[in-house]
């Protein structure tokens, strides 16, 4: 694949925009149906047609729709993807993408540089992750993200964990269910724990219904950092370490150790990233954007294995998450308690 221009490098920001703003105002759905006319949608979005318009040749240009005569225009198949209701629909993304906080946040990137810190919102002190928390609509979007992208996760977690040797496996900071419901789908007779915040897991209900498993899983609230339950012989945490910073890691870590008994696993579902990064890795960006977004990282094998051992483990194997066979850039990381 070719690398952009430095120009264009410089103009992502215009595209990512432009994105947010043709599925903010219902351009994309507007345009679902089939071919129409600027004055038309713009009439049905409430929108001028002259800068509708200009708005239109963008996402031409982007790829994502076609102009078929001087008035009117349809979308690609790609542009599709914009629209709510397929199910490859990354309609989500674009918005939690460049949702106002995260907006705000990646403005303030050279004072990010510069201290280390992630974005703060002035009154709150709220950082773009926990204003997402904190805001109903951000946290249902946020949520249904996560359980989309985590559907095709969860037979290949399974897997790399090996869960079929355990009796009770806990799923810390599981949101609405979907990858506990994936894990207890895959290995008939497990028996699953769902532990996340009060919010997170009232989701979880149809989520684990609709799978066929509600009732060999136990649905938990409480706060990862204060506490996580007990019982489980292994404890899975997907995608949340990279959200907090070292000290806050060992904190979490620290809680399951508390509870993991000595034949236990522990397992850190993410992207391991590599010591030296090379042009063109698909999680390049990543880094950097869990900082602006929360002040967390990606991180090594080796700094993995650095808060493992500040929190009572000791790393044991790192594994490949398979979909369709083929890894996903994901990796699960097995642990065991040091006795």
């Amino acid at each position: 694949m070719e690398r952009p221009s430095l120009v264009h490098m410089a103009a992502g920001y215009m595209h990512a925009k432009t994105l947010y703003v043709t599925v903010e105002l219902g351009i994309a759905e507007a345009l679902a149906a089939g071919p129409r006319a600027c004055a038309d949608i713009a009439k049905e979005t409430g929108t001028d047609p002259g800068a509708l318009r200009k708005l239109l040749r963008s996402l031409v240009g982007l790829g994502l729709a076609t102009q078929l005569d001087t008035e009117t225009y349809e979308l690609t198949e790609e542009g599709g993807q914009l629209c709510a209701d397929r199910p490859d629909s990354m309609r989500d993304a674009v918005l939690l993408s460049a949702a106002p906080e995260l907006w705000r946040a990646w403005g303030d990137l050279a004072t990010i540089v510069r201290t280390g810190e992630p974005s703060r919102q002035p009154v709150t002190g709220w950082t773009p992750l926990e204003w997402l928390l904190q805001d109903p609509e951000g946290s249902v979007k946020m949520h249904r993200l996560g359980g989309d992208q985590t559907r095709a996760l969860a037979p290949g977690i399974a897997e790399a964990c090996d869960v079929a040797r355990f009796g009770t496996v806990a799923d810390i900071g599981g949101g609405d269910g979907t990858l506990i419901a994936g894990i207890l789908t895959a290995t008939p007779g497990l028996h699953g724990i769902l532990y996340d915040l009060p919010t997170a897991v009232a989701t979880a209900p149809p989520t684990l219904t609709a799978a066929g498993v509600a009732d060999r899983c136990d649905v938990l609230g409480g706060d990862f950092f204060t506490s996580v339950p007990s019982g489980a012989d292994a404890y899975v945490l997907k995608y949340i370490v990279h959200d907090w910073n070292d000290d806050q890691v060992i904190t979490i870590l620290g809680h399951c150790r508390a509870v993991i008994p000595d034949s236990g696993r522990l397992f850190i579902v993410e992207t391991v990233m590599p010591p030296i990064m090379t042009a063109g890795h698909p999680w390049a960006d990543d880094d950097l954007g869990v900082l602006v977004g929360c002040g967390g990282a990606e991180r090594t094998e080796d700094e993995y294995r650095v808060l493992f051992a500040a929190a009572g483990f000791t790393l044991t194997s790192v594994s490949d998450v398979l979909v369709g066979g083929e890894p996903s850039g994901v990796h699960a990381i097995e642990a065991t308690p040091i006795a």
